[in-house]
């Protein structure tokens, strides 16, 4: 088990760039890179306790487990036109990070000015 896992962090160490900024598109002497954060993670797990002897209630030991995910969200991309290099953002990904970001500041803005008023 211990080498699956070394082997899965052998792979993926090289994903985050690619994961970060795709494939150079041009379109009518534009050059656009699109860009996104992104970022992954994966979990094991063993067992092999026999405590149980496997009769009305006890389960004898047993185990296994794995998993994993990631996510990636766009937030622009860098267009080069006319020798010039600029970012332009993805305003609808940036909104649906930011909208709940700004509710947790908010909820904890509105706590922290009721323990004031203390």
């Amino acid at each position: 088990m211990a080498e699956l896992v070394v082997d899965l962090a052998n792979k993926v160490t090289g994903v985050g760039v690619k994961t970060s900024y795709g494939e150079k598109i041009e379109i009518d002497g534009t050059t656009i890179v699109p860009v996104a954060i992104g970022w992954y993670g994966f979990g094991g797990g063993e067992g092999d306790v026999s405590t149980g002897t496997g009769e009305a209630g006890e389960a004898p030991g047993s185990g296994m487990g794995g998993g994993g995910g990631g996510a990636s969200i766009p937030i622009g991309a860098y267009v080069s036109r006319d020798g010039t290099v600029g970012f332009e953002p993805n305003v609808v990904a940036l909104a649906a990070v930011s909208i709940p970001l700004l509710w947790v500041l908010l909820r904890g803005l509105k706590g922290l000015i009721k323990v004031l008023k203390r």
